[in-house]
C-alpha cells in the first residue's frame, strides 16, 4: 500500500473517532454543568483544558465558547466540524479504497454544521451531539460489515484505536482539571455525579454495573476506563486493538517496527498495573504519561510507514 493511502486511512480513523469522542466529552460537560450548586463555569473550563483548546482571556469559559471552539470551528483540530471535514478530505483522497457505504456515511450531511451560528447550535446542542455520534456509528458499521480485512482496514482501525485511547485519557483529565479550583467537592454528592457522568459519556453505565455490581467508587470507575480488558472504550482495550492491528501490518509488511514494540510494552504494563498504585502515585501524572506514550506510538507509526 502506498504511504499516502496508509496515511489517509490512518487519519480518517483518527478524525472520525475524535469527532465522536469530543461530542461525548461535551455531553459529559453539559451533564456536569447542570448539577445543583454549579454555574457550569469550572466544568466548561476543565473541558477546554483537557482538549487543549484555547481559553478565553480574563473571563470564565461559557457554553457559547464550547460551541464555538469545540463544535463549529473549521480549523481547530479539537473541533467537531473541523474533524468531520478532515475525515471527508482523507476519505476523498482514497475514495477507491472505501466501500460505497463508507463514502456515503462520510458524504451525507457533511455540510450540516457549516450553516449554523453559535446561537442556533446552542439551541440544538443535544440534537447536534447525538447527530455526531450517530454519524460515527453509521461509518463504523459500514467499515465493520463491508470492508476487506486488508492493509487499509488495519490502518483505519489503528488510527481509530490510538485516538480512542488518547480521548479516554483526556476525558479522565476533565475530572482532574475540574477539581483544581474546588477540592472541597471530593467525596461529596457532586463528586459522585461527576464520576457517573464519565460513565454516561462513554455509554458504559450498564457495562460498569455488570462488572462492579453498582459500586460507583471513583477508583473503580478509573479502573474501568483505564485498565479493564473487555470494555471497548478503556485505554487497555484500545491498546489491545493497537497491538492487534500492528501485528497484522507487521505480517503483511514482513517485520516489526518500534511502534509495535512500544505498543506491546504499554499493553503489558497496563495488564500488570493496579488502580490503587496509580492513585497512590498520582492519577493525573499517570494520565499525562500515558497521553505522551500514545503520542509516541502515533509518531512511530508515521515513521515506520513513511507518512
Amino acid at each position: 500500500m502506498l504511504s499516502r493511502v496508509a496515511e489517509s486511512m490512518f487519519w480518517l480513523g483518527r478524525y472520525m473517532e475524535r469527532a465522536e469522542a469530543t461530542a461525548r466529552m461535551i455531553s459529559m460537560g453539559q451533564r456536569m454543568a447542570m448539577l445543583p450548586g454549579t454555574q457550569g463555569r469550572s466544568e466548561w473550563t476543565s473541558l477546554m483544558q483537557a482538549t487543549g483548546a484555547s481559553l478565553p482571556d480574563g473571563r470564565p469559559v461559557t457554553e457559547a465558547d464550547i460551541v464555538a471552539q469545540l463544535i463549529l470551528d473549521q480549523v481547530s483540530p479539537s473541533a467537531i466540524q473541523a474533524c468531520l471535514s478532515k475525515a471527508r478530505e482523507n476519505g476523498r483522497a482514497v475514495r477507491t479504497a472505501l466501500t460505497q457505504e463508507m463514502w456515503e456515511s462520510l458524504n451525507e450531511d457533511w455540510r450540516y454544521l457549516e450553516s449554523m451560528d453559535t446561537q442556533t447550535a446552542r439551541r440544538q446542542l443535544v440534537h447536534i451531539l447525538e447527530w455526531v455520534r450517530n454519524r460515527a456509528a453509521i461509518f463504523r458499521g459500514a467499515v465493520e460489515t463491508a470492508m476487506l480485512r486488508a492493509e487499509g482496514y488495519y490502518f483505519l482501525r489503528l488510527g481509530g484505536s490510538i485516538e480512542r485511547a488518547d480521548m479516554t485519557l483526556r476525558l479522565l483529565n476533565v475530572k482532574y482539571f475540574l477539581l483544581l479550583p474546588e477540592t472541597e467537592v471530593v467525596g461529596g454528592g457532586r463528586d459522585h455525579h461527576q464520576w457517573m457522568s464519565m460513565l454516561h459519556a462513554v455509554s458504559g453505565l450498564r457495562a460498569y454495573h455488570h462488572h462492579y455490581y453498582g459500586d460507583y467508587a471513583p477508583w473503580n470507575i478509573a479502573d474501568f476506563l483505564l485498565l479493564n480488558q473487555t470494555f471497548p472504550r478503556s485505554v487497555a482495550y484500545s491498546y489491545s486493538q493497537i497491538d492487534a492491528c500492528l501485528e497484522k501490518l507487521a505480517k503483511n509488511y514482513g517485520g516489526a517496527h518500534d511502534c509495535q514494540r512500544t505498543a506491546r510494552g504499554e499493553l503489558d504494563r497496563l495488564s500488570r498495573l493496579n488502580i490503587n498504585a496509580i492513585f497512590d502515585d498520582g492519577l493525573h501524572e499517570f494520565i499525562n504519561d500515558q497521553i505522551t506514550k500514545t503520542a509516541q506510538v502515533s509518531k512511530e507509526v508515521s515513521d515506520a510507514y513513511h507518512f
